[in-house]
């Protein structure tokens, strides 16, 4: 048999959320989906050219920022796992996209050259060859 409602109380037992705590999960997850699009919009921007490394510095930077400050926030506020898991991930995912951004930034000019080599390579020879080059323009403790 049902039991009959009680007004004021939840059906099934559960605890309806006030406001505040509704507003603070909304502000979580805004906060998620600005970090999750920054990371992949750093890692896009990457794959695009060398000369866009500037905008993935960008993002790469604000998604750190975000991460740090999400997962601040979801452990302080104990939010859900699956938000605390997403941005740990993500946050890997950054700071591997910040190395590269960096290794990219010092070897700018042989990275720019190497594209510009393979942009216009239409053979796999041709290909080769540019990864060659590539490798002969590095410092010999990298190659």
């Amino acid at each position: 048999m049902n039991s009959p409602h009680v007004p004021g109380e939840s059906p099934r037992g559960q605890n309806p959320r006030s406001e505040a705590a509704k507003a603070s999960l909304l502000r979580t997850h805004n906060l998620f989906r600005m970090f999750i699009v920054t990371v992949l919009g750093s890692f896009f921007v990457f794959q695009l050219d060398v000369n866009y490394l500037w905008l993935a510095g960008i993002l790469t930077v604000a998604s750190l920022v975000l991460g740090v400050l999400l997962l601040v926030r979801a452990t302080k506020l104990r939010e859900s796992r699956l938000v605390l898991f997403g941005t740990i991930s993500g946050l890997v995912v950054a700071l591997v996209m910040a190395l590269m951004v960096t290794v990219s930034a010092v070897f700018f000019n042989q990275i720019r050259d190497y594209q510009q080599c393979a942009r216009h390579a239409l053979t796999q020879q041709a290909a080769s060859a540019c990864r060659t080059e590539l490798e002969k323009s590095m410092p010999t403790q990298l190659r």
